[in-house]
């Protein structure tokens, strides 16, 4: 597995290059059980679970998504790794993980 870091470097090991941006996202879509669900939930309020599920889904394809990209370009690693999301189209979202690929040596 290729250790990822939200900051600069990661920890144990020593950046020798930087190859470039990676990126990984997955278009998500409400399902309409879900969204029947959310908007009742909506009525009394609290944590919509269908809704968190969904986006823990998406959240982790994107970042398989973006490890992949890392993989083909030759990284051992991923540093400064984000998330995004946004909207496409209405009852529609993307979520879009980024980070900078590298090649790392034990430090």
């Amino acid at each position: 597995m290729i250790p990822l870091s939200t900051t600069g470097e990661i920890t144990g090991y020593r950046i020798t290059q930087t190859l470039g941006v990676v990126t990984g996202n997955m278009v998500q879509s409400k399902h309409i059980g879900r969204n029947i669900m959310a908007n009742l939930k909506n009525l009394v309020g609290g944590e919509i679970a269908g809704y968190t599920e969904m986006l823990t889904e998406a959240r982790t394809k994107a970042q398989e998504r973006m490890i992949q990209d890392a993989q083909a370009m030759g990284a051992d690693g991923i540093v400064c790794v984000r998330f995004t999301t946004s909207a496409i189209a209405q009852g529609m979202s993307e979520l879009l993980a980024y980070g900078t690929a590298v090649k790392i040596t034990k430090a």
